[in-house]
């Protein structure tokens, strides 16, 4: 009887011990975003690290904090990214933990120079989630990673950790996570992208010039390529078409005279292919609703909209020209027509040019509708 009670009593005590290999939240170095930039003329790559406190978060029980907290960088370099990291283990007290890696930032120059290679390390480094948000950096990275939000909050406030959700906010550019990104650049048509983020210096102020972070437009990728960096206006105009994640705020102008403002919410685009072509020849159909914001000028609700029709139109128009003339398929039309047509892709594949031309968009046709007036007392009059 004694022996059983005393292996009951040992099996209590291990029972209680199992949690004793666990540190404590102060006891680990916590890395939220890497960056990567490269030295051409070394051969070496320069990585750095954010780390945040998260003994001085979890202090403020829930609160926002009481002081600013720093943001804490570390810089190495090494012929891999693994070896520049591993430089850091040996100069970091508490220890590194990268569990909680939410960003991966690289420099414009390291995607000139060896995008490929730090592609090919994200797909198969087990070690970085898929699920982390990639952005291309503007400006140096080491000033980015000292960036803060408004009212001092800590970098996990930032654009640059911002969660996609099912809907963007209004004119801004949504994150994209690396799985996302990964599946689209390897496929063979359509193009991939990444927001790049830039520092704002001139917008907020405090006692001095508060610099914030903002995506300031895509970096596109055609056929694994980079092909161009897209200003932010095109950008946000290509996400508003095909992402049907955001809304946008447009005037409505006649000869230059400003008659309204409205928010347009995602368009619902149709593409109808023409069958039998050797590459894709397509028209697209686009269907529009929106809220009037402001009413400037008295004007029918029926021209109203026409304007607003023609005026998309138009940017549709100039969006794809614009790829065609960097040879990328900025309306992501590619995408659905290979799946369709594999012998026809593989014919084209042999042939290696681009598979849109000025003549393969036939028709742009855009119906659009202002459904909500914002108190306005609007009369639905015709002209």
């Amino acid at each position: 009887m004694r022996e059983k009670w005393m292996v009951a009593i040992l099996s209590a005590c291990l029972l209680l011990s199992g949690c004793t290999g666990l540190k404590d939240i102060q006891d680990l170095n916590y890395i939220v975003a890497i960056g990567m930039d490269y030295d051409e003329k070394k051969g070496e790559y320069i990585t750095y690290l954010q780390s945040l406190n998260f003994a001085e978060v979890a202090k403020q029980e829930g609160g926002r904090p009481t002081g600013p907290i720093p943001a804490f960088v570390a810089k190495a370099k090494g012929k891999t990214l693994n070896l520049a990291v591993s430089h850091l283990y040996k100069k970091s007290e508490p220890p590194l933990f990268f569990g909680h890696v939410i960003t991966f930032v690289i420099s414009n120059h390291l995607v000139d120079h060896k995008f490929r290679e730090v592609v090919e390390e994200i797909e198969r480094n087990k070690s970085l989630r898929h699920t982390m948000r990639i952005v291309i950096a503007e400006d140096p990275i080491q000033d980015v990673f000292q960036a803060k939000a408004l009212f001092d909050y800590p970098a996990p406030y930032t654009v640059m950790f911002r969660k996609g959700g099912n809907r963007a906010y209004l004119d801004s550019l949504k994150p994209m996570l690396a799985l996302q990104f990964l599946r689209e650049y390897f496929e063979p048509m359509g193009v991939a992208k990444i927001p790049m983020v830039k520092i704002d210096h001139n917008t907020w102020k405090a006692e001095k010039k508060y610099p914030v972070l903002f995506f300031n437009g895509w970096a596109v990728f055609q056929n694994r390529k980079h092909i161009a960096n897209l200003p932010f206006k095109d950008s946000l105009y290509m996400e508003w078409l095909t992402e049907k994640k955001n809304s946008v705020e447009e005037e409505v102008n006649e000869h230059e005279k400003l008659l309204a403002a409205v928010k347009l919410d995602s368009p619902k685009m149709k593409v109808k292919y023409m069958k039998g072509t050797a590459s894709p020849v397509f028209s697209v159909e686009l269907s529009v609703k929106g809220d009037l914001l402001e009413k400037i000028e008295d004007v029918s609700i029926t021209k109203l909209n026409r304007i607003i029709a023609a005026d998309t139109k138009k940017k549709v128009a100039a969006l794809y020209k614009e790829g065609i003339q960097q040879q990328a398929d900025l309306l992501n039309v590619g995408k659905k027509w290979y799946r369709r047509h594999p012998k026809s892709f593989h014919e084209l594949e042999k042939s290696g040019t681009f598979y849109l031309d000025e003549s393969s968009l036939k028709s742009i046709k855009v119906k659009a509708e202002i459904s909500h007036f914002n108190t306005y007392k609007y009369y639905k009059r015709e002209e």
